[in-house]
């Protein structure tokens, strides 16, 4: 990087002290090339940007470590890795690199994937059938003179709004298949989507399971 106070002396020491580029370089220790640009530009600031960060050490590890990373994320957080238990199982498989070249290709790859993960676009608008909205809610309700909590399980058309609501006991996978079936005999019919809030065990299982 070159600061702005060192621009200003290469183009007064051109311009106005009429010194070659030659001078220049001998009296502020710059290259040529450098102060040919700063010359020729009309740029205030100069960075450099390293598109390819070389990891010599990590190389041949890198296919090994993405797998780690990405076995990692699907395992519930208690059983997670952190970086060093990771970078210690490396070492023992042979790994003689050390443990910043780990922790820079973990945190670029964080970085990565939440830019990707914040240009994701949802739709404010649905097409019919397209897609409905699942949910719960806690609500409190008298029920033969006894104030009891129940579970609501809350379906919702996103393009029309149209709500079904049913209670529940409590919320179980049972439950959640229940209301689904219900909610769908209630609006004759499916749609291509379902938006989840918090559901994650429950998709799981409807989008892998046997049945």
């Amino acid at each position: 990087m070159l600061a702005v106070d060192m621009i200003a002396r290469v183009r007064r020491a051109h311009f106005v002290g009429g010194k070659s580029i030659k001078q220049i370089t001998r009296e502020l220790g710059l290259a040529r090339n450098t102060v040919r640009r700063v010359l020729r530009s009309g740029e205030t600031a100069f960075t450099y940007e390293r598109q390819v960060q070389p990891r010599p050490k990590l190389g041949a590890w890198t296919q090994l470590l993405e797998q780690r990373l990405s076995a990692n994320e699907r395992l519930p957080s208690r059983e997670r890795l952190d970086l060093i238990r990771m970078f210690e199982d490396l070492q023992q498989q042979g790994f003689t690199g050390g443990y910043d070249t780990v922790r820079r290709y973990a945190r670029a790859r964080q970085r990565q994937r939440g830019t990707a993960i914040s240009d994701a676009y949802i739709p404010l608008s649905f097409a019919p059938g397209e897609a409905y909205q699942f949910d719960w809610s806690q609500e409190v309700v008298v029920l033969h003179g006894a104030t009891v909590a129940v579970r609501v399980a809350q379906m919702r058309l996103c393009h029309s709004r149209m709500l079904f609501v049913r209670a529940y006991p409590r919320e179980s996978q049972e439950m959640v298949f229940d209301a689904h079936d219900k909610a769908f005999a209630f609006f004759r019919g499916t749609c291509q989507r379902g938006i989840y809030d918090n559901m994650r065990t429950a998709v799981d299982v409807v989008g892998v399971g046997r049945e």
